[in-house]
């Protein structure tokens, strides 16, 4: 068994696992609070047909930076490049707060969004610089500590916050948490880097972001602003394919491509990629609607909804501090498969048993599918992870957590067309109990199609162990 007696806040790197653990806390509480406050922001501003745009124009900005981050932080470093994702992710929050119309909060999310975009990634790529395989398993229960104290705050203070006071306050709570975690890392956290010249890759950034944007746009707004067959819809889908065709040539000759394309060459590394992009539309889609379900049809409080939710994130982060036990001994692949298939019964369960709302069984559903994501992203991202050098692990963890917000950011768009499509060819208010009911059913379906579809990328997933895929080399991080 391997020595992971160094882990640990005591140890010479605890300092800065503490500050990716404080780092890792805003996007924890912000990925939590918002979904029970939606009811309150909409009843405030208004626009309910808009609402799934929060959630994403937020993973709309943060997919498309996460590729250029990546490529950054293998070139200057992960220490600036975290701290402007910090300093984003303030103003964006602040914004926010003072946001006075639906699309303005649209707005003002974005940039959140585009410092979400630097700070996930960033916190993980660097536990993967300082600690090895058999001791990110370990790690993981800290990181994952995280995630499992934000499940039950998050969803919390936004009930408190729209019950009791204002909505405004989901976003102002940011500020304390930005300004201690950027404080912590300028302390804790150093590198030591070689400065050498780069070559930034403009074009591939902009195509890159405005084709997803117009395949997103294609995806929300069909069907509900125009119809599918009519010509800002074809326009839109075709524009954004497109687009995003030039971005390949581009990428193909560009000198530091922003999203270079042998990660897609290497089967590991495709196929985890895949599974990333599963759990994040598994997870959006509950994340989403599961709250909105619950106020709509039985009439729970934002409070009680944000904790029957919480099952989910509470699940999660009990199953990733596990799941190193299991991949140190099965390997990765058939633990990621096992994830995958605790995301199906979960799915199935709440599709099943959507049109009879209960809290309780949505409480059970959502604890089992956060046990599956668990199983599946934690041990899909070490083994990419570990299979890459330290010059190439940025954009390796840059990818998998781009195809984590890629997965999200489509599947809202999607669930919300789904949703949308009901309520508009309902013919009593749109936020009728039983039209809820209904559109929520469907969403639920559909997120049970992405979670079988997570399967079948597990089962392709190459049959590598931790010594197989484990690359050793030295981190230019310390702490102290």
């Amino acid at each position: 068994m391997t020595d992971t007696s160094g882990v640990g806040f005591r140890s010479e790197r605890g300092p800065v696992l503490v500050s990716l653990m404080v780092t890792t806390g805003l996007v924890a509480i912000d990925s939590t609070i918002l979904a029970t406050a939606v009811p309150s922001i909409v009843g405030d501003l208004g626009g309910f047909a808009q609402f799934p745009w929060l959630f994403s124009i937020y993973l709309l900005a943060q997919a498309v930076s996460v590729p250029v981050y990546a490529k950054l932080a293998d070139t200057v470093g992960r220490k600036p490049i975290i701290l402007i994702g910090i300093g984003l992710f303030l103003l964006g929050s602040i914004l926010c707060g003072l946001a006075w119309s639906m699309p303005a909060l649209i707005a003002f999310r974005a940039i959140q969004g585009l410092g979400a975009g630097a700070v996930q990634p960033m916190a993980i790529t660097i536990a993967g610089d300082i600690y090895s395989v058999a001791e990110r398993a370990k790690v993981q229960g800290y990181l994952a500590s995280v995630w499992a104290i934000s499940s039950v705050v998050g969803p919390t203070l936004g009930g408190v916050f729209s019950e009791f006071t204002s909505w405004r306050w989901i976003f102002f709570v940011n500020v304390p948490l930005c300004l201690l975690a950027g404080w912590m890392l300028i302390r804790r956290f150093h590198e030591k880097i070689e400065p050498r010249t780069h070559t930034v890759d403009y074009a591939g950034a902009v195509l890159l972001t405005l084709g997803l944007s117009a395949l997103i746009l294609a995806v929300l707004e069909g069907g509900q602003a125009w119809a599918w067959d009519s010509p800002q819809s074809i326009g839109a889908f075709v524009l954004g394919g497109l687009l995003l065709v030039a971005f390949v040539l581009v990428e193909r000759r560009a000198a530091e491509p922003i999203l270079p394309l042998w990660v897609f060459s290497r089967r590991l590394l495709l196929t985890t990629t895949f599974v990333s992009l599963g759990v994040g539309a598994v997870l959006i889609g509950l994340t989403s609607y599961v709250p909105t379900y619950l106020e709509g049809s039985i009439g729970v409080t934002p409070l009680v909804s944000g904790l029957a939710l919480a099952a989910l994130t509470i699940g999660w982060p009990i199953s990733a501090s596990l799941s190193g036990r299991f991949y140190l001994r099965i390997g990765f692949r058939l633990t990621v498969l096992l994830g995958t298939a605790f995301a199906v019964v979960g799915t199935l369960l709440l599709a099943l048993t959507a049109s009879t709302p209960s809290l309780v069984l949505v409480a059970v559903s959502c604890f089992v599918v956060g046990l599956g994501l668990g199983l599946a992203a934690t041990p899909s991202l070490i083994a990419a992870q570990s299979s890459v050098p330290w010059n190439e692990r940025g954009v390796v963890t840059g990818t998998n957590l781009f195809a984590r917000s890629i997965g999200s950011a489509v599947g809202v768009a999607i669930f919300g067309a789904i949703a949308n499509s009901i309520f508009a060819a309902s013919d009593t208010a749109e936020q009728d109990p039983a039209t809820v009911v209904s559109a929520s059913l469907s969403v639920f379906v559909a997120v049970a199609v992405c979670a079988v579809l997570s399967i079948v990328a597990g089962l392709v997933m190459p049959a590598a162990r931790v010594e197989d895929v484990e690359h050793t080399g030295q981190s230019p991080v310390t702490g102290r």
